[in-house]
């Protein structure tokens, strides 16, 4: 089969994408495409006086990230494709993906080089889509929460309503009271139903990991509770240790974990109680603690508090109901992303859940 050279000359020539080769052997590029001028607004003939200001514009939260993809890349152990960030002069970032390439040539001469692309666009409209996720997530949470409540008190009600018209013997007054408690039921089942449905499916879709600031993401979904704290009368807090903090998530899946640590905690903490979130930072390692004041897990639930359809599960305080794999699920997806995920609780004394994740750029040996 003959290669259309051609073809794949015309394309390193007018492509989007800029293409370059660089010699380790040498210590020097190759080559660069014309892109290059278009993508980092170089230019060609000079890539080798620009390049040390080229590689000093790169963000210093992705320097560490840089310098671990560079390694591996020259020992010829980088084959998927990375993303970093340069600083512009006007103070925006530019996000680009690098797909890496590495060869030894027959003399001896060892190449390493390959695509880079202008993904900033992309990154832009991807951050938009996630913060508008992250909170339609977090607003369903505490309308379930605040529309459930009023439902719950109703059927509660309800009850006290049929057994105080018992004796009046009135079966169409008994007829509508039933009636509302089985509505009001119906409608609080609907209201779980629905911001429970997206969550129970999540587990069965692959992830779709990348490198994110941990920090940036659950300060976003905390902002939202915290704005929500008039309507469910609860507080929340936020602490951090230490920021920022790296790690490799599907993000959608783990900020649907945490929001469902926080309608737990919603669920078991009395009005006027406090839920906490706070980050720290241990060896090649981030710790996430969800905390609250509520009504704590008995003992002899612990055990099985993670299995599917666990006898462990109980309404809530306001009669929300559970469909017992809430649990099981977010042991399974902290699993997916290699973390692990405990609990600390007694009755009358709150909850913690504390989930670890490796962190993105730390030595391995040291997780």
């Amino acid at each position: 089969m003959s290669y259309p050279l051609p073809f794949f000359a015309s394309f390193l020539q007018q492509g989007p994408m800029l293409f370059f080769v660089y010699s380790l052997t040498q210590q020097r590029v190759l080559y660069v495409s014309p892109a290059y001028e278009r993508v980092l607004h170089g230019t060609c003939a000079r890539v080798n006086e620009e390049l040390p200001a080229l590689l000093a514009r790169v963000h210093p939260d992705d320097q560490d990230h840089a310098a671990d993809c560079w390694r591996r890349w020259q020992a010829g152990g980088l084959h998927e494709p990375f993303e970093l960030r340069l600083r512009q002069p006007t103070g925006e970032d530019q996000h680009l993906c690098l797909t890496p390439h590495h060869l030894v040539g027959s003399d001896g001469e060892t190449q390493v080089g390959g695509l880079v692309e202008d993904i900033t666009t992309t990154k832009v409209m991807l951050w938009h889509a996630d913060k508008y996720n992250s909170k339609k997530n977090t607003t369903l949470e505490i309308l379930s929460h605040d529309l459930a409540g009023p439902f719950a008190m109703l059927q509660q009600m309800s009850d006290y309503f049929h057994e105080a018209m018992a004796p009046l013997q009135n079966p169409e007054l008994v007829r509508m009271v039933e009636h509302m408690r089985q509505l009001c039921g119906d409608s609080v089942n609907l209201i779980r139903d629905f911001v429970d449905h997206e969550f129970l499916d999540s587990v069965h879709v692959e992830l779709k990991r990348e490198r994110v600031d941990l920090v940036e993401k659950l300060r976003l979904v905390m902002a939202q509770y915290q704005q929500g704290e008039p309507y469910v009368g609860k507080s929340f807090a936020f602490h951090v240790e230490q920021a920022p903090l790296y790690v490799v998530i599907d993000q959608n899946k783990l900020m649907q974990v945490i929001n469902n640590l926080l309608s737990n905690a919603l669920k078991f903490t009395p009005d006027g109680g406090t839920i906490t979130v706070s980050l720290a930072h241990a060896p090649g390692q981030a710790l996430v603690r969800v905390a609250d004041t509520g009504v704590g897990i008995p003992e002899a639930l612990h055990p099985t508090l993670f299995e599917k359809f666990t006898p462990a599960r109980r309404p809530g305080l306001r009669g929300e109901r559970s469909t017992g794999l809430g649990m099981s699920i977010i042991k399974t997806i902290v699993e997916l992303h290699e973390g692990t995920i405990a609990f600390t609780s007694a009755e009358g004394q709150g909850t913690t859940f504390t989930l670890t994740l490796p962190l993105a750029d730390e030595d391995p040996a040291l997780r």
